[in-house]
């Protein structure tokens, strides 16, 4: 099961735009392809690689801050959903949408012990039991 690399953070704000050209000026991040997801937002890239996704709220969760969540990529899908439920670990197991390079990828988040949402990305190649 094991974890092959940081994937990205994803972080809130109420105005994406605003965002988006403060990485962009600062630290060189440009936009680039995101998944058709319902709600606005942006991936902004660092040497084609998605490293931050912006998430835009109408306000700031209170008591979570700006900080959404954490991403890993790894292997082994099906290794790490038992493992979740032999702790008997609620989770969030979803793929990604239509309309990017990422299409079908597995995304599975749970929360740490201290409520930090956690993600973890798997290629779409691999399966799961139908009763995942």
């Amino acid at each position: 099961m094991p974890i092959t690399r940081m994937d990205h953070f994803t972080i809130l704000t109420t105005d994406v735009d605003k965002t988006a050209a403060f990485y962009g000026e600062l630290l060189g991040f440009r936009s680039g392809p995101r998944p058709a997801f319902p709600f606005r937002g942006v991936w902004l890239y660092n040497n084609d690689k998605a490293v931050l996704h912006v998430i835009e709220r109408s306000a700031i969760p209170e008591g979570g801050g700006v900080l959404d969540h954490i991403a890993f990529w790894g292997e082994d899908l099906q290794s790490f959903l038992a493992m979740l439920k032999a702790r008997g670990l609620a989770y969030d197991l979803r793929r990604l949408p239509e309309g990017g390079h990422d299409a079908g990828v597995w995304q599975l988040f749970f929360n740490d012990p201290n409520g930090a949402r956690v993600e973890i990305d798997f290629a779409a190649t691999e399966s799961i039991d139908a009763g995942a």
